[in-house]
């Protein structure tokens, strides 16, 4: 639609459309807050992020507010990581007691999900034998495998199958609290967790390995992956793996963008893709000095993800690129009216069916980016196609929002007013 275009021509077409869509007025610290103090209430209820699904999808109906089980267990380390990432983002902006206060809570829900599994590898999620959604979620995750330990003298099941996506998530969240929380306890204890991460994923030559001995998951094709978590072990614990990074990087540099030419070639399905290539390549571009010459592999890599992707209307990918590149006020103003349209989404995953509204350029792909505020209701936005026509569920499971506070705290930290 837009290959005609000048860059320039291209930004401005977009913030036409997103300003054209827009009923609302400006988001504010209050909607933000408000979310963050619903992922306590509602998202948290085992110290990691998942999303209840209620009784109801009728807002009329008693039942409405009634929470029968809990969902997406087996994402809950990345989106912990994620909202880890926020609240600290939201700390470093506000130096709110609060921001700090939550940071610590998925802090400390990491660490759990390093501790339950009893050798430092990482678990998808834990919860207590003795919780009333025990068979609900365990039935829903059977297929990652289910393992009992104790914590704390509190009996667990944690889930295995552990990925990549899993990792990507959490570490990017330890790098980014790293560098905006000050407490220095919590730095002992983000040290601490990337140090075994590390170590674990060393030891078993950056596989994955469940107690029965198979392995889920292997960085060995993702040197992107490998790179940028020890690019995080380097900033947080020098001594240990800085030589290990340098080693690592002499090696493996000239092949970052390898991958991410791969994940290119295909800008609707596995989507998710693409926000883990973000925030991997955020951590390995912002922690590499100026002065290294790596640094120009890693970012022609970047250039070529966000050439792809810049287009698609996407908030979180906007502020990531804000960070590692310039401010730009054509993507500044874009982002701010996508933050304001996500507040006119529903936070409920009711169906959703654009088919025959916009052009279809494929059995489930709209030609061009679907406006923010139409599209199909999921865990993380952004991780999400953009050009998705139909989905969603029956309007019973809510949102966790960190697709909202992630970009929103980030543009504040950088002094935008969203």
């Amino acid at each position: 639609m837009f290959r005609s275009h000048g860059k320039a021509q291209q930004i401005l077409l977009i913030i036409l459309l997103v300003v054209i869509s827009v009923e609302t007025g400006a988001a504010s610290d209050s909607d933000a807050l408000a979310i963050s103090q619903n992922i306590q209430i509602l998202h948290m209820p085992f110290g990691t992020i998942l999303d209840p699904v209620f009784a109801s999808s009728d807002p009329a109906s008693p039942n409405y507010s009634q929470i029968v089980r809990y969902t997406r267990a087996g994402d809950s380390a990345i989106w912990t990581g994620h909202y880890l990432a926020a609240e600290a983002f939201r700390y470093g902006a506000t130096r709110s007691s609060e921001a700090l206060s939550n940071t610590k809570q998925a802090l400390a829900g990491v660490h759990a999900l390093l501790d339950v599994t009893g050798n430092d590898l990482l678990a998808r999620c834990l919860v207590p034998v003795d919780s009333p959604y025990l068979a609900a979620i365990q039935k829903e995750e059977a297929g990652h495998g289910i393992y009992y330990n104790k914590l704390k003298g509190r009996d667990y099941f944690w889930i295995g199958n552990t990925s990549r996506d899993q990792y990507s998530g959490v570490m990017f969240g330890l790098g980014v609290a790293y560098d905006l929380i000050d407490d220095a306890n919590m730095r002992n204890v983000i040290r601490g967790d990337v140090t075994r991460v590390l170590n674990y994923l060393l030891a078993h030559s950056w596989n994955v390995v469940m107690p029965d001995g198979r392995i889920s998951t292997t960085f060995l094709h993702r040197p992107d992956q490998m790179l940028s978590f020890l690019q995080v072990g380097r900033r947080v614990n020098p001594q240990k793996f800085g030589s290990t990074y340098t080693a690592y990087r002499s090696v493996y540099a000239s092949s970052v963008a390898l991958p991410i030419y791969f994940d290119n070639l295909d800008e609707h399905d596995s989507y998710f893709k693409f926000n883990l290539n973000y925030i991997n390549l955020y951590n390995l571009i912002r922690l590499e000095e100026d002065s290294s010459t790596y640094k120009t592999l890693y970012t022609h890599a970047y250039d070529k993800l966000r050439q792809r992707t810049q287009l698609h209307g996407n908030a979180d990918f906007n502020m990531l690129d804000r960070d590692l590149k310039r401010a730009d006020a054509g993507h500044d103003t874009a982002t701010v009216l996508l933050l304001q349209l996500w507040l006119q989404r529903p936070r409920r995953d009711y169906w959703i069916d654009l088919r025959g509204k916009y052009a279809a350029c494929g059995a489930d792909r709209a030609c061009s980016p679907i406006p923010v505020n139409e599209r199909v209701n999921t865990d993380f936005l952004w991780q999400r196609s953009p050009f998705l026509l139909f989905g969603g569920g029956f309007g019973t499971i809510e949102t966790a929002a960190i697709d909202y506070i992630l970009p929103y705290w980030m543009a504040r930290q950088d002094g935008l007013n969203p």
